[in-house]
């Protein structure tokens, strides 16, 4: 049966994802896994759908696909890059979305034994990072030593306390044991992780039960307290990421405060379809050095040279200037597509667990790609994949519940 195959081989290729795409992946340099892992899983995709009798597509997916057809030719048609460069950029920004809905159709469902072994051995890996950031008190540079960066750190942590919460049973040790887990990440001294461990902490200690997730005043109240407080903590760190960056004095920051304020001017000169793929903020519109850089006066800044463009591709949220004012509607409606699939699967389940982790893991998404461009990279990947289990979870979970009141009747 596919639906056996699926479960037992998405599984094997999720923890692979974990490993690959996010612990090992700067240990071991091997920087095109989640290329790879990306071309596995189309074409564990195709096969399954292949495999079915009614050949089930998304909806959602097709509308995606179509999007990305039509901003491709518009990218031929304005010349924003060359061939190679917009074909490299169609397959990263493509590489996302492909995940999400991948996993959210083919439906893999974990067994209990799974889900014990995956915690165990989020666990184990968890255990093993303890002791690096303890020292890096000592050492900071023990991050660069090892993974790279301390941001590498801080999304290890929170990936394995995320995928713990999943395969766990939800309980209050359970929520404890979250926590501590998370709490290594701030031995990172990043300050998207002080604001994203509020939020989490928060989020499921308060949100415990589906009768708190209501649009009246104390959940209002609620929710706007805990935003204030990831803002409070992270308050210092962002002014550094926004603010001190006009004196010059950290030169990747000045880069990145660059791309934030010359995607404006892209947004209004190229109304509304944006300059087109490879042009600005990504990694192809460095590897095939766009001339949109030049264009804007910007090739001189440090890190946005031809010859040095190493922060050209440090956030995400610039890079949305390629799609223009349209292609910024066409992915907040992509986010608010998933968002209602959540709340309704909720509301027909009253099963909070799946919910709660879907809003940390897009917390995480969002908050991560104010610096770095964390939806298109290689965590992206497995965040994408791993909210499309979680939503596809949740239906399984309401089509189940549907089918015992089926049987009632």
């Amino acid at each position: 049966m596919i639906q056996d195959f699926v479960n037992k081989h998405f599984y094997n290729f999720f923890v692979a994802s974990l490993i690959f795409c996010v612990l090992l992946y700067n240990v071991i340099g091997f920087k095109s896994a989640d290329e790879l892992l990306g071309l596995v899983l189309l074409v564990f995709y195709i096969f399954f759908v292949s495999r079915c009798k009614t050949w089930p597509f998304n909806k959602a997916f097709f509308i995606t696909l179509g999007c990305f057809v039509f901003y491709t030719g518009y990218s031929f048609y304005i010349k924003s890059n060359t061939a190679a460069g917009i074909f490299t950029d169609l397959i990263i920004q493509m590489k996302p979305y492909l995940a999400f809905f991948a996993a959210y159709q083919m439906m893999p469902k974990f067994s209990e034994k799974q889900k014990e072994l995956l915690k165990l051995f989020c666990l184990a890996v968890w255990i093993l990072l303890v002791p690096i950031g303890i020292y890096s008190l000592v050492d900071p540079l023990i991050f660069k030593t090892i993974m790279e960066h301390p941001t590498n750190y801080a999304a290890s942590a929170v990936c394995l306390s995320l995928v713990y919460l999943f395969c766990s049973k939800y309980t209050i040790k359970d929520k404890l044991v979250f926590v501590l887990m998370l709490s290594i990440g701030l031995f990172s001294g990043r300050s998207k992780f002080y604001g994203f461990f509020v939020l989490a902490a928060c989020f499921v200690f308060y949100f415990n039960d589906v009768s708190k997730i209501k649009l009246n005043f104390k959940t209002i109240t609620i929710s706007v307290l805990i935003l204030v407080g990831v803002c409070w903590v992270a308050k210092e760190k962002l002014e550094l990421y926004f603010i001190q960056t006009l004196t010059g004095d950290e030169k990747d920051l000045l880069a990145r405060f660059v791309l934030y304020s010359t995607s404006i001017d892209i947004f209004t000169d190229y109304f509304p379809f944006g300059s087109g793929l490879a042009s600005f903020a990504t990694h192809a519109s460095g590897l095939y050095y766009s001339d949109i850089y030049t264009k804007y006066g910007i090739d001189g800044v440090w890190g946005l040279t031809q010859g040095g463009w190493y922060f050209v591709a440090d956030t995400y949220y610039p890079s949305l200037a390629q799609f223009g004012i349209v292609g910024v509607c066409l992915f907040i409606l992509f986010w608010i597509y998933l968002f209602r699939k959540t709340f309704s699967f909720l509301f027909k389940t009253t099963n909070i667990q799946y919910f709660v982790i879907f809003i940390l893991s897009a917390g995480f998404l969002f908050i991560e790609n104010v610096a770095d461009a964390s939806f298109t990279s290689n965590r992206g990947l497995f965040i994408m994949m791993f909210l499309g289990l979680l939503l596809s979870a949740q239906k399984t979970q309401c089509q189940e519940l549907l089918a015992e009141q089926k049987e009632k009747v």
